[in-house]
């Protein structure tokens, strides 16, 4: 791990990391910059993300690449409607000396895709969020601790809704943030196939150990926040709560209930982060609304009013901000 000889010298250190990273998942991922900046943010800040688009959008492949370039382990787990618990965290077998042995699930690696979660049943899509809120799985009543940093990276199919188990508000909100993907631009797809239809692989260096990635999630924790800042934040959360002191008019009007405190926490931390990453020292009001809309992207509802007029998720916190 790299030693640094001031918070000030660090934070310049994670500063040139964060362009060098972008860099590099540049040489496999072609656009999709705004993706590539929340992704990133999310994990310095030691958040869970969920990644929403359709298929052929490179989701598998840009996390792949963003474990490469970290010196991090990967595992990916493809949900179905029959995958079991056991299947993600692991199960005790007998050896063959009749003694009972723990067995590793997938989830036991650094980085996880979850593919699809919404394809599988609540049972198994719980044992995924346990391990993403307390870092260890249970088993038979021992508990297994999970390898740090540890990171899930959960996509979802907004087309295909047959057969599908929509992940609770409540399970939601475990996420730090909800990443939608959208269909590359002309020129970008061209790109896309001049790339992908030659012979040649481009190699992505590793840029950050996972030592040295430990060491940034606790500087970005360490960064002060002026009050001013704090208080927008938590402002800004309680303006999506209907009916309330502080509820803003299109809250009032367009939402059947908001975000809770959580979501004031992730505003901060990832402002923290957003801040750090552009070689700032201390966050401000543009860095809240910088991961603004990721974060309460998911943690706002819509009422009927809001669905029958076509009001988007966005737009209502576009207005706010």
């Amino acid at each position: 791990m790299r030693q640094f000889e001031s918070d000030v010298e660090a934070a310049n250190a994670l500063a040139t990391s964060y362009e060098q990273l972008k860099a590099e998942i540049s040489k496999v991922i072609v656009g999709q910059e705004e993706v590539v900046r929340l992704l990133l943010t999310s994990i310095f800040a030691q958040g869970h993300c969920l990644l929403v688009g359709v298929p052929g959008l490179a989701k598998t492949l840009l996390v792949q690449t963003i474990a490469s370039a970290l010196e991090l382990s990967f595992n990916r787990i493809q949900f179905t409607p029959d995958l079991m618990p056991s299947d993600i965290v692991g199960a005790e077998t007998l050896d063959k000396d009749r003694n009972f042995q723990f067995l590793k699930g997938a989830i036991f690696a650094n980085i996880i895709l979850a593919d699809e979660i919404n394809r599988t049943p609540p049972k198994t899509q719980a044992a995924l969020l346990e391990s993403m809120q307390e870092y260890a799985v249970t088993i038979a009543g021992k508990k297994y601790e999970l390898p740090r940093p540890f990171f899930v990276l959960a996509t979802q199919n907004p087309i295909e809704q047959e057969g599908t188990y929509p992940l609770p508000e409540a399970q939601l909100d475990r996420f730090m943030f909800n990443i939608e993907l959208d269909y590359p631009s002309y020129q970008a797809e061209v790109d896309i196939v001049k790339n992908t239809t030659g012979g040649e692989r481009k190699e992505v260096n590793e840029v950050l150990s996972s030592e040295d990635l430990i060491y940034f999630q606790s500087l970005i924790r360490k960064v002060t926040v002026a009050d001013n800042v704090i208080e927008y934040a938590v402002k800004l959360v309680h303006k999506t709560r209907p009916n309330t002191d502080l509820a803003s008019t299109e809250a009032n009007q367009y939402l059947e209930w908001g975000a809770g405190p959580r979501a004031s926490q992730y505003l901060i931390l990832g402002a923290k982060c957003n801040a750090l990453l552009h070689g700032k020292y201390s966050p401000d009001i543009e860095d809240v609304q910088a991961v603004a809309l990721a974060i309460l992207r998911h943690r706002i509802v819509r009422n009927f009013k809001a669905e029958a007029e076509g009001i988007t998720v966005a737009s209502i916190v576009e207005r706010m901000l």
